[in-house]
């Protein structure tokens, strides 16, 4: 029995990439953060011909997601994915709107993350992916909170990957651009003040993009890829957009080379 944990699963990349892991013949717990919200993803479930073990997480608890784990056992394959969305600029950030970017974005992956390392470590092999943003890749006016988080979990996932390697645990980040989904209905919008006209140019330009944005089932496709495949690498993109947005940061576009010069500092042998 292969165990894979996902967060965030009540719509949008979690509820297909949860649909998609079950297909794969993984036993899935798929996490929620209200479970009267998931009535979409056992629709799904249904609809697919698939089982999927629901559990109800508010990622930012840290007990509660200990409680789970210690409920769990050992999980092979981990996927973060719940995240939240966040609009406005620093000046119009309370520290109240930061910290609240950094618990789910960043801190919240940290901890499921080292609670599921152990037994990963111990087994000897274990998957953990986390889906980012190409805002972990480009910084993106009015995202300042959002990207700067998304930026923290990528270089979390980057410096943890060489080290859990020998110990045959995978890492990797996946990193889509605009998906049509629910997730920008729970996006923080501070209140616009004197940035009114440069904000709304920004939400004008981003209102076009989710226009047409991929759909949340293909870039799930690209999680289920990750977490299952027999060739891991630390980065993916969803789709040709995500690379052409995530190229204007990165020529390292697979991880590879970067990996291939920090395995290297870990190495008795080096």
């Amino acid at each position: 029995m292969t165990i894979a944990l996902i967060t965030g699963t009540s719509s949008g990349i979690g509820l297909h990439a949860a649909i998609g892991l079950a297909r794969s013949g993984l036993d899935v717990v798929a996490t929620v953060r209200d479970a009267s919200r998931a009535s979409a993803l056992r629709a799904a479930a249904s609809e697919a011909g698939v089982t999927l073990d629901i559990r109800s997480l508010e990622v930012t608890d840290a007990t509660a997601a200990r409680a789970l784990i210690e409920a769990l056992g050992p999980v092979d394959i981990l996927v973060n994915n719940a995240g939240r969305g966040a609009v406005g600029t620093l000046e119009q950030l309370t520290d109240a709107d930061l910290q609240d970017q950094l618990e789910t974005n960043y801190l919240s992956v940290a901890r499921l993350t080292r609670l599921v390392l152990p037994g990963m470590r111990e087994r000897g092999r274990g998957r953990i992916v986390t889906v980012t943003s190409v805002g972990g890749a480009v910084g993106q006016p009015f995202a300042d909170a959002y990207c700067a988080a998304k930026f923290a979990v990528e270089g979390l996932m980057q410096s943890l990957a060489p080290v859990v390697a020998p110990f045959g645990v995978d890492v990797s980040i996946v990193e889509p651009a605009a998906v049509a989904s629910s997730f920008t209905d729970s996006v923080h919008r501070a209140a616009p003040g004197p940035y009114a006209d440069l904000q709304q140019a920004y939400l004008d330009r981003t209102s076009t993009a989710f226009a047409s944005a991929q759909s949340a089932e293909d870039a799930a496709r690209t999680v289920v890829e990750a977490a299952t495949t027999s060739a891991p690498r630390f980065r993916w993109q969803t789709s040709e957009a995500a690379v052409r947005f995530a190229s204007l940061s990165l020529a390292d576009l697979d991880g590879s080379r970067v990996l291939g010069v920090t395995q290297t500092w870990v190495r008795s042998d080096a």
